[in-house]
């Protein structure tokens, strides 16, 4: 087998290490059957969050409201046996209403008072921030800590979240009645933004049929908190070529408008370009997308497919882009264009 881990990981010999890759591949089936029972298309968002999980990541989604991004959520964390809780976000959800407070309780032998920390929906595995671009960005920034320690501070005092650690959350447009947008900060957590879009009118005729019956289905777990660790691990051990690398470099370099290897466009339109954390990103990520592909490296393919979600929320347009009614993606599908990858490297074997 050709996964090398680091110094760090434990040793594996070459038919333990297949045993796990075959296992993370057959857990993985498992759950796009599951969800193919309750979810109808938008196979590409399904792929794109269990990606980010494995990944160790957090996704953002973005679409209109009725697109079924909550039910897509939930039949995931039913099928990976994970704790799920939802929060709904609205303009007067205060900070502690998402991670929790303390209150005074008395003990009723002794008759003292002391502080007792309640636990807020924070406490999960799995966590919905449903439209989260409801609320004012005081309250969206409890999440940041969360999302990048996996920890909370309430009154001073530290808490560890549940391992591991997700975050689903979905926006609707901003242009929609009642919305803030994210703060850069924020967005920069998130590994993905996902856009889900409307169905076919073949699959929302099969929307129908599934949804306007008595048919009801159960999907069952079919892994555990603990082997998705050992998953996330899994994946980081994914090889990925020096060239490829240098590729993904290059790539996120370009969305810089004062990069000298930036084309005229992004000079024309972009205000900020992606940090170093896409980079990252992207590597994660594609390494995922390789191993769920059942293949044992990164490909250029793996790269160049998700390069669109890890970057749409970490470049911010200028004035020009907006009176000409130029989109991030418009932007990036010029840049996969005018960044090539290595050649020999686009295909995996």
């Amino acid at each position: 087998m050709p996964l090398t881990g680091s110094a760090a990981d434990s040793p594996l010999d070459s038919v333990e290490l297949k045993e796990r890759v075959q296992r993370f591949q057959a857990v993985l089936e498992e759950i796009q059957t599951g969800l193919r029972q309750v979810i109808v298309g938008q196979d590409e968002v399904v792929e794109q969050i269990l990606v980010a999980l494995f990944a160790g990541g957090h996704c953002l989604i973005t679409g209109l409201p009725g697109t079924a991004k909550t039910l897509m959520v939930r039949t995931i964390a039913q099928s990976l046996g994970l704790i799920f809780k939802r929060i709904q976000f609205t303009p007067d959800l205060m900070p502690s209403d998402i991670t929790g407070t303390d209150i005074i309780e008395e003990d009723p032998t002794t008759g003292r008072r002391r502080w007792t920390f309640v636990q807020g929906p924070i406490f999960a595995n799995i966590l919905l921030a449903d439209e989260v671009n409801r609320t004012p960005p005081k309250t969206q920034s409890a999440l940041l800590e969360a999302m990048q320690e996996g920890s909370c501070t309430v009154r001073g005092n530290h808490y560890d979240l549940p391992t591991p650690f997700f975050v689903l959350a979905t926006q609707n447009p901003i242009e929609l009645e009642g919305t803030y947008p994210l703060p850069e900060a924020q967005l920069d957590r998130f590994l993905f933004n996902t856009v889900l879009d409307y169905l076919s009118a073949a699959e929302e005729i099969r929307v129908l049929e599934l949804t306007t019956t008595n048919r009801a289905v159960r999907v069952e777990p079919v892994t555990s908190a603990e082997e998705i660790l050992s998953f996330q691990r899994l994946v980081r051990m994914v090889p990925i070529a020096s060239s490829l690398e240098a590729y993904v470099v290059d790539l996120v370099r370009a969305t810089r408008p004062k990069s000298d290897s930036a084309p005229d466009f992004v000079k024309k339109y972009v205000n900020f370009g992606a940090s170093v954390r896409a980079a990252q990103f992207i590597v994660l990520a594609a390494k995922a997308r390789a191993l769920a592909r059942r293949r044992y490296h990164v490909a250029a393919e793996d790269i160049t497919a998700l390069a669109a979600p890890v970057l749409r929320h970490r470049i911010l347009l200028n004035f020009h882009a907006e009176s000409e009614h130029v989109e991030p993606d418009d932007i990036l599908r010029r840049l996969i264009a005018a960044v090539p990858p290595p050649v020999g490297q686009f295909q995996g074997v």
